[in-house]
């Protein structure tokens, strides 16, 4: 037996992948990130499972209970929100269960900023606007490279997924404004694909007012940038004069 660590998806029980859901199925011992998972996420497990929420419990006691798990040759599911790969905190995690000797595999899931582009009928890169998503966060207790600062990376003026930061609304204003124009477009999804999913669009002149008045505090994807509203030029993928590997252009053709 080994652990998997399962990303989740955003919130929507339909959005976690089929690989993702067998193994919770299957699971003899789940650590989930009860902060964040929806719940609702874990019907599917079998009666007999164990069953723990992380929030409570420090490195050491997840780790425990897994290596317990595990020297009792039962499937342990370690269950994050979206894609453990942005901010689960899971290479800690891995690299301790490495130490042990203990195998593990990781299941990549949906994570909330493709979500909430999902949810607002955007898509990140449009041809000759930008083609490049910076995926960040505002320093908080957990400190950010100074070479990563929010107005620093600003200044490439790409389409910016913004994590962690809600609660500091006005701080990423007032850091994204030093290189964005007042109107440029931003929006805020709570909690992106659940059933009480919540969200606001503005301009960085209007963000922080609309945020506050809809009582946004936590659990929520900050996304920056003109793909929001803006012209742009059609792919040249699907372009009827454009030629690749797979189509011939129209003037080919004739």
């Amino acid at each position: 037996m080994k652990v998997y660590f399962v990303g989740a998806g955003p919130g929507d029980p339909e959005l976690i992948t089929v690989k993702g859901q067998k193994i919770i199925k299957e699971a003899d011992l789940i650590i989930y990130a009860g902060s964040l998972v929806n719940p609702i996420l874990l019907d599917v497990a079998k009666d007999e499972a164990e069953i723990y929420d992380s929030a409570a419990m420090t490195l050491e006691e997840v780790l425990a209970k897994m290596e317990e798990a595990i020297s009792e040759d039962k499937l342990v599911a370690r269950v994050h929100t979206g894609d453990p790969s942005i901010y689960g905190a899971i290479q800690e995690q891995m690299d301790a269960l490495e130490d042990k000797g203990i195998e593990y595999e990781v299941i990549p899931g949906v994570s909330s900023f493709v979500a909430t582009a999902a949810s607002l009928k955007r898509e990140y890169t449009l041809p000759d606007v930008t083609q490049t998503v910076i995926v960040t966060r505002l320093e908080g207790r957990t400190s950010v490279p100074d070479k990563e600062k929010l107005h620093k990376l600003a200044r490439h003026n790409a389409s910016m997924a913004i994590f962690l930061s809600v609660h500091m609304i006005e701080n990423v204003v007032k850091e994204l404004a030093e290189e964005y124009s007042e109107d440029t477009p931003i929006a805020v999804v709570q909690k992106a694909s659940w059933h009480d999913e919540k969200k606001v669009v503005g301009t960085l002149a209007t963000i922080a007012d609309k945020v506050k008045e809809a009582e946004i505090t936590k659990t929520a994807m900050i996304v920056v940038g003109d793909f929001l509203d803006t012209e742009y030029s059609k792919s040249k993928l699907y372009d009827k004069d454009f030629s690749h590997e797979y189509r011939k252009s129209k003037s080919e053709s004739n």
